[in-house]
């Protein structure tokens, strides 16, 4: 193991030899110098994992010494050192970005509790910066998979609006990836060091949702027990997720609507505003256009929200992304369990390929995932994934067309009467899930049954 290099800055001869004793017995690579201006000089010429600076020393301090070296970058975690400190001195160092404030005399056990503090604590800040480095790559837009148009251009958007406070807002069905998009804004503007908050307006009750957006003062209510801060506040400098903007109450349109037009936040029981720098982004699976319409989204919140927005297409209107992203989930799993499922047969890809996908890539990954645990063979195959699926092709196939009919229009009345039927048995005469699965309209289908004579149940 490389030994951890200190640099002792202080102007007592016999204080650095002690030191350094202590610390080169430890295991420890170690320096001194006995003022501020040698010090800054070898701390700037070569990396020293710590330093230990007196404050108190001729021409130049350790305050000083302090502030010039964080001027010029410095990373080492630097621990001040007096025996004519106070208050003020100590609160001074940690302001100029000391790591901690020992007073001499101290122990040895002391200085070397405190160096393995901060060994602990630069290792948690190298593996936080390396965690933000994989989560970022993760959810990089490079790393949403598709060659579909749409999507491309939906890519190209992020690139250009990822880097600016605009408030963006994500429309698509349930399962399209609106969170993934969200991440890839976040990752990939100048906020990437700052949090990324999640948060699912229709997941909270309202009763809790306004605490837990805005924060609360102490005594605010009967459980506020102590003071607390929102996920506004959490997310400050960084970007907070609004899924499911469609589900927030009335009450707290109001008050989001406020945040964007003011850029503050007050907590539940507080009269005094609180700035904040948050980036908004908002997702829906409703028609917030229809839902404004009919009175229950507000209107200008509304156009706060819109005034970038990105829509995600359905998963069946980009089919040509389903053996992609089936490679992708393959890779993903075959890593997580430890598995080596190299490709997907003929027969379960054709099913795949010509599946509806209602569910969109969450229910296409969460196939793969359990054809992958089923999987006894280097191929996923037909038995492997679920009923439903197997039974698609058997149930939606077209019956073949007479050799003796020729009109287009008895045909193709023979064919709606067969998928009619069909969807019917399956839904067991529901007919908006028959609606649903045949890609008509509620209306439509019932005008359907009456011209037909069609029974309830197909």
């Amino acid at each position: 193991m490389i030994p951890k290099r200190i640099l002792i800055v202080d102007d007592e001869e016999s204080f650095r030899h002690m030191l350094s004793v202590i610390l080169i017995k430890e295991g420890y690579e170690v320096e001194a110098s006995s003022n501020g201006e040698e010090g800054l000089q070898k701390a700037t010429a070569s990396p020293f994992d710590h330093i230990l600076c007196d404050v108190r020393m001729p021409q130049m301090d350790g305050l000083e010494f302090l502030r010039r070296i964080k001027e010029a970058g410095g990373q080492a975690p630097i621990i001040m050192m007096s025996a004519y400190g106070t208050m003020d001195t100590a609160i001074e160092a940690m302001k100029l970005g000391a790591y901690d404030y020992i007073s001499k005399p101290f122990k040895p056990d002391e200085i070397l509790l405190t160096l393995r503090k901060a060994e602990e604590r630069e290792q948690l800040r190298r593996e936080n910066q390396l965690l933000r480095k994989e989560v970022g790559k993760e959810y990089s837009f490079e790393n949403i998979v598709s060659k579909n148009e749409k999507m491309q251009k939906m890519f190209d958007v992020i690139k250009k609006v990822s880097q600016y406070k605009s408030t963006v807002l994500i429309t698509g069905e349930s399962g399209t990836g609106k969170e993934l998009v969200a991440r890839a804004l976040h990752y990939n503007s100048d906020r990437s060091q700052s949090p990324f908050i999640a948060v699912n307006c229709g997941a909270i009750p309202e009763n809790l949702l306004e605490s837990e957006l805005f924060g609360h003062a102490k005594g605010a209510f009967t459980d506020a027990i102590r003071t607390k801060k929102g996920l506004f506040e959490e997310a400050d400098s960084g970007t907070l997720f609004l899924d499911e903007i469609g589900e927030l109450p009335g009450q707290l349109q109001v008050k989001l609507l406020r945040v964007l037009q003011d850029g503050e936040i007050r907590r539940i029981g507080e009269s005094k505003p609180i700035q904040i720098d948050v980036r908004i982004v908002a997702a829906t699976v409703k028609d917030l256009t229809k839902e404004v319409n009919e009175g229950r989204f507000r209107e200008d919140l509304f156009y706060r929200l819109n005034v970038l927005p990105i829509h995600i297409p359905p998963l069946r209107e980009r089919k040509e992304d389903i053996p992609l992203l089936i490679q992708h989930f393959i890779g993903k799993y075959n890593q997580a369990m430890d598995k080596d499922v190299a490709d997907i047969d003929h027969n379960a890809m054709e099913i795949l390929m010509n599946y509806k996908w209602y569910g969109n890539v969450r229910e296409l990954e969460n196939t793969i995932e359990r054809a992958i645990v089923l999987s006894e063979k280097t191929n996923i195959e037909l038995e492997n994934l679920p009923i439903e699926i197997q039974n698609f092709r058997e149930e939606f196939q077209m019956e073949t067309v007479p050799d003796e009919e020729y009109s287009i229009k008895r045909a193709s009345k023979a064919l709606e009467i067969n998928l009619i039927k069909k969807a019917l048995q399956k839904t067991k005469g529901n007919h908006t899930h028959a609606a649903r699965l045949l890609e008509i309209s509620h209306r439509a289908l019932l005008y359907k049954i009456k011209e037909y004579e069609i029974g309830e149940n197909g």
